[in-house]
């Protein structure tokens, strides 16, 4: 397999499929017609020496096939001209129109995919590249799916044959290759991607994927993962906006498990994409300008203003001005006893209204 090749979701078989059905069926198409002229091989005329065995057969049919037809080899009973006419002739007919349309149709599939790799490149942009499809990948895409991003606007970079076929399974481009190489990145379209998040599981290989990203794309909003704490100072100083520590968070949750089992189920409802309760991130609106955070429907957790965090006991956000924006826990799901803020056509508190 080539490295750093573009891959899209295959929505028909491949070439390579086509092409070893079609030879079969043409093979098999040889196969009958041989035995057919052996097996009424008295019908046949031989001018060299009259008579027709298995080897004449076999190049009378290759030749009668192909539509050289040297005319040594011929019918010359009625019962051997009507196999030729009825049988032969659209067996002859089959196996070219089998041969040709294999060849056109191998040209016409690569032709039908560098169109849509070309069209795909075109439309791509403020994308989101994921480097790395296990199971940390594939959820991260879920979570971004489940909460309105389309299917299209991702990019896979991994160099797994199986994560190839997992994200084709899941309507997803991949670029085949190690994403700590420059030209790798490059197919995938970091430069103008939005964000990139790096998921392998390799520190190592995290942190060097974080460098040439940066370099390429020096705007992308990259989140990271690394399996020891450690290692995430590097990573940010790798050019990661946001790191993610895999092992650290996984050890908590079960600590928290194991000193309270009602906690640690908490803690994973939170985790858990559509049941329960959720953390999301939304505007502040207008009616809930000058407002306190406890006194809003949805539990605020954090403000964010002017891109700084601030937890909701805060002096500096007792009362929440345009432009805040709000961490908050609330239900997955929208309930008539606690709609979501925002779901009904209310007014956002921005800076520019």
């Amino acid at each position: 397999m080539r490295r750093g090749r573009v891959s899209l979701p295959e929505r028909t078989r491949s070439p390579v499929w086509a092409l070893t059905r079609r030879l079969l069926l043409a093979l098999a198409i040889l196969v009958g017609t041989v035995l057919l002229v052996y097996l009424d091989r008295d019908g046949y005329s031989d001018n060299a020496d009259g008579s027709v065995d298995f080897l004449d057969s076999i190049y009378y049919t290759t030749v009668t096939l192909s539509t050289t037809g040297y005319g040594d080899i011929a019918p010359v009973t009625p019962t051997a001209r009507m196999v030729n006419a009825f049988v032969v002739t659209p067996a002859r007919i089959a196996f070219l129109v089998l041969l040709i349309g294999t060849t056109l149709e191998v040209l016409a599939s690569q032709g039908r995919e560098a169109l849509r790799i070309s069209r795909w490149r075109k439309h791509m942009g403020h994308h989101v590249v994921v480097v790395g499809y296990g199971t940390k990948g594939r959820s991260a895409v879920d979570t971004l799916v489940s909460n309105g991003v389309e299917r299209e606007s991702f990019v896979i970079v991994d160099p797994s044959s199986v994560a190839l076929a997992d994200a084709h399974a899941d309507g997803l481009a991949v670029v085949t290759g190690d994403a700590t190489r420059r030209e790798v990145l490059r197919r995938s379209g970091v430069a103008t991607a939005d964000q990139v998040i790096i998921t392998t599981g390799r520190d190592d290989s995290n942190v060097l994927a974080a460098l040439t990203v940066r370099q390429l794309n020096p705007d992308a909003y990259i989140i990271a993962s690394v399996t020891e704490q450690e290692n995430a100072p590097l990573m940010r100083q790798s050019g990661a906006n946001s790191v993610i520590t895999s092992s650290d968070a996984v050890g908590r949750l079960l600590g928290l498990s194991s000193l309270s089992p009602t906690l640690g189920s908490v803690m994973e409802d939170l985790l858990t994409y559509g049941d329960g309760l959720e953390v999301a991130e939304r505007e502040l609106l207008v009616g809930e300008v000058g407002a306190q955070p406890q006194s809003l429907p949805d539990q605020v957790i954090a403000v964010v203003r002017d891109e700084k965090v601030f937890r909701y006991f805060d002096p500096t956000v007792t009362q929440l001005a345009r432009g805040d924006r709000l961490v908050v826990v609330r239900p997955a799901k929208e309930k008539p006893w606690a709609a979501r803020p925002g779901t009904h056509n209310e007014d956002f508190a921005s800076d520019e209204d």
